[in-house]
């Protein structure tokens, strides 16, 4: 019987999953998205087009690959509907390679304006949500109050819908000097919602077994990043869900035996988006540099990434709580005119030397850093490990004596090609 791979970031996200997923799709029958809302942005090059999805699987360009929204994502059928039109208006197949957990959970309109007024009460101190209305969609979930997919082939969705509605607005006269309108929103909701039931709608959890039995090959796709995990992440600075590698057991109902390697994606440097702590962070030109070479600005909001040079503290905790097996590493490229690549080896707190990620998330700590000789060598045109430039060879030997895991994949460029497998 087969394992189900798993595709993880291993940062704060925007690692370059889509594009990895992308790539990796060819190799399998399946592809299940299992944790995340909306807020994901993976980006999807080739052909000279770049295609960004919110909710639908990465797998979906590759051709005969079915693809399958897991129970642990909450979905706006808004965007899912939007987003399924694009993709076919680009020629992309979509009908009949398109599963949707029945346990999947709906973001109602009313969801994303308490994601809004609540993300505004906090004022200096708010977390930086996109306000799509996740954080208040997996708050009805755990607090057993949320619509899911299953619902609408019942005759009282609209009944439940209401009902819901009804509390989120009492909830949102807590905030009595916010403004807001959901009329036209929750019109195209209705009816985005009656559109998704042309897709199969389905206990998905027996699907992905039955399909492991039947030695059929599943990728799990994560979104987000390992550290804005709900539990482990810079806490309270994180996504409402598990994003790391147990999450697939609970967003796709598969034991953790059903888990085969660990795909564990991270960039040559670090990003952020939104508020919370980031140990290296940069605030200078060459921070900046490494946000306008490497088109830092988020494939969702828009908004410019926070940049900084790589943190093997969060790394090293981060393949450790998913058990990674192959680490890829993104965006080399955008190192390549670097005189010097800094890596963050250890934290100082206080005077004191400490390499284990903090419970804080690193607040106030002041980075160690290793330097590392840049290569001062295009490296886009590359495809094979052996023409890679010494020094960038060993930067890469450095990660991998560090966290003691193999990097497997380089990606050199934004294009599905621009791929170095080891």
């Amino acid at each position: 019987m087969k394992k189900t791979d798993v595709v993880l970031g291993l940062q704060w996200g925007d690692e370059g999953k889509g594009k990895v997923v992308d790539c990796l799709a060819a190799d399998y029958d399946v592809v299940a998205r299992f944790q995340g809302g909306p807020n994901a942005g993976h980006s999807i090059s080739f052909n000279g087009e770049l295609h960004v999805l919110h909710t639908v699987p990465s797998g979906i360009f590759r051709e005969g690959v079915m693809n399958i929204i897991g129970n642990g994502v909450v979905v706006d059928p808004v965007i899912l509907s939007e987003e399924i039109a694009a993709i076919e208006a680009a020629g992309g197949d979509i009908s009949g390679r398109l599963v949707i957990s029945s346990r999947a959970h709906l973001i109602l309109p009313t969801h994303r304006m308490l994601d809004a007024a609540s993300e505004a009460a906090k004022g200096a101190s708010k977390i930086g949500s996109t306000l799509k209305g996740i954080g208040p969609a997996y708050m009805d979930k755990t607090g057993r109050n949320g619509l899911r997919f299953g619902d609408l082939l019942t005759g009282s969705f609209l009944q439940k819908y209401q009902a819901l509605k009804a509390k989120h607005i009492g909830l949102l006269a807590q905030y009595p000097g916010f403004k807001y309108d959901i009329e036209e929103y929750e019109k195209k909701w209705l009816e985005a919602v009656e559109g998704l039931k042309r897709f199969r709608i389905t206990d998905t959890e027996f699907l992905v077994n039955d399909y492991l039995q039947k030695d059929v090959s599943i990728l799990a796709e994560g979104a987000q990043g390992s550290l804005l995990d709900i539990d482990f992440g810079s806490y309270p600075f994180v996504t409402s869900s598990n994003t790391m590698a147990a999450g697939v057991c609970t967003g796709l109902g598969l034991a953790p035996s059903k888990i085969g390697r660990v795909y564990g994606i991270f960039k040559a440097y670090c990003t952020r988006v939104g508020s919370g702590p980031f140990p290296t962070e940069l605030f200078d030109e060459t921070g900046e540099r490494l946000r306008q070479t490497g088109h830092e600005f988020g494939a969702t909001t828009g908004r410019p990434r926070r940049c900084g040079w790589l943190d093997l503290v969060a790394l090293k905790y981060a393949v450790m709580m998913s058990g990674v097996t192959d680490l890829i590493m993104m965006k080399s490229d955008v190192m390549d005119d670097f005189d010097t690549v800094k890596v963050a080896t250890s934290y100082s707190i206080d005077g004191r030397c400490v390499s284990t990620y903090p419970y804080d998330g690193g607040v106030g700590v002041t980075p160690v850093y290793t330097e590392c000789k840049g290569w001062k060598q295009d490296l886009t045109g590359i495809r094979d490990y052996d023409s890679l430039p010494e020094a960038f060879k060993a930067y890469v030997a450095f990660i991998e004596q560090e966290t003691g895991c193999r990097i497997s994949i380089i990606s050199v460029g934004p294009d599905r090609e621009a791929i170095i497998r080891r």
